[in-house]
């Protein structure tokens, strides 16, 4: 691999890249309250016209994962990055003036082609412009900002869901301001150091490893696609049916208001941001697997309590916040940490859309059909989900550790 040095302000290109996580749970997260509670009266919207709306966002995340991070690793990291936000823009702007199912429908389309196109390629772009040693923190330190984003979300949507459907065109107008501040100052970055050497390398005719799509699904790479495609798949589902429909399980199951919901989930966050901190000063040592470990097991108890205790509004929260700090260790943190370092800089962006899209994909499937389910059959929901995080941590303790790592794989990119 290239040894080009990292840019002397790498904490700097963190921060704007990683707003890509806190713009992704941000627009998730509101999603969710608005369409699932706040907007669902006013316009009459059914349970299934709810599934429909947030299934969609989460279909098209994984069209835009798919196709971005392709493009990402063909046209550069910067360019793809760039225009994602303007597409973002306009589907929260689509939000704020809906005035029925179309409208939403085709806003949460768009938001979900941005949000997946702007994932990958700023994951990659974190992780190459990091000096060695902090890769990993940086990287991790997107998981942070994607916290940050749900607890400001959450923290809005307590002091707004007095005001009904109101409320929720505030919270997407908030979005869009975000959204083209991050890109104002996205303008000022220059593209990945690394990227743009490895590209170099290709044009002037060098042999480059593993820069062809087709080395995907072939050993070495495809061990890695698969094993983190079906980690975050299988994770994904559970955090998608707490992102998604967390206050609609929280209203329609434990019989609790969207007020309590939101204010005991920012304290959780809050917790889960020191945790998350803590990680990142460990995640480049050997006590990784331990907390990966520690970080599963709570996930899977958060699913199991619910079954064990009843299905109430106290019960549902401690899902709520267990969830969320396992996910400080596990999850998607290491999942994003995973796809750095098991694909080389040519694939890195192709590899993390493919396995994205297959995420999101599994996540939208089951979501189309989570609020009926979970009306209909609480325990049949969340044994399913307990389930799936078991079999996630598995894959994530056993089988993960087993492959190359990053250091391996990269040395003979060339």
């Amino acid at each position: 691999m290239d040894s080009t040095p990292a840019p002397a302000r790498p904490w700097r290109t963190a921060l704007l890249a990683g707003m890509a996580s806190f713009l992704d749970s941000s627009a998730l997260v509101t999603a969710g309250i608005v369409v699932g509670t706040l907007y669902a009266d006013g316009m009459g919207l059914s349970d299934g016209q709810i599934g429909l709306v947030l299934g969609l966002q989460t279909t098209a995340f994984a069209v835009g994962a798919l196709f971005g991070g392709r493009l990402g690793d063909r046209f550069g990291r910067r360019r793809v990055f760039t225009w994602s936000l303007v597409v973002y823009a306009v589907g929260a702007g689509l939000f704020v003036v809906a005035g029925g199912p179309a409208s939403l429908i085709i806003g949460a389309v768009a938001i979900g082609l941005a949000i997946g196109a702007d994932l990958p390629v700023s994951l990659a772009l974190i992780n190459e412009q990091a000096p060695e040693g902090k890769k990993a923190a940086l990287v991790v330190f997107s998981s942070v900002l994607w916290n940050i984003g749900i607890a400001v979300t959450m923290l809005l949507s307590a002091v707004l869901s007095g005001l009904g459907a109101t409320g929720g065109r505030v919270l997407f107008g908030y979005l869009v301001v975000v959204a083209l501040v991050v890109l104002g100052l996205r303008l000022t970055m220059r593209e990945s150091a690394e990227w743009q050497a490895a590209r170099q390398a290709v044009e002037v005719g060098e042999a480059v490893r593993f820069r062809d799509l087709a080395q995907l699904v072939r050993p070495p790479l495809l061990i890695g696609l698969l094993a983190t495609g079906l980690y975050y798949a299988m994770w994904n589902v559970g955090a998608n049916t707490m992102g998604q429909f967390g206050s609609f399980l929280h209203v329609n199951v434990g019989g609790g208001d969207v007020a309590t919901y939101s204010l005991v989930s920012t304290i959780g966050l809050g917790v889960g941001l020191v945790a998350g901190f803590v990680f990142m000063r460990l995640v480049d040592t050997a006590a990784r697997p331990r907390m990966f470990a520690a970080g599963s097991a709570i996930i899977v108890l958060a699913w199991i309590v619910p079954l064990v205790a009843g299905f109430h509004e106290f019960s549902l929260l401690a899902t709520l916040l267990l969830s969320g700090l396992g996910s400080s260790f596990a999850g998607e943190t290491l999942y994003k940490v995973w796809s750095q370092e098991l694909f080389p800089t040519l694939l890195r962006g192709t590899a993390q859309g493919a396995t994205i899209a297959f995420g999101r994909i599994a996540a939208a499937l089951v979501g189309f059909g989570t609020p009926a389910l979970a009306s209909a059959s609480p325990a049949l929901t969340f044994t399913g989900v307990a389930l799936l995080a078991v079999l996630a941590g598995a894959i994530g303790l056993f089988w993960i550790p087993r492959i190359p790592g990053a250091r391996q794989l990269t040395a003979a990119e060339r």
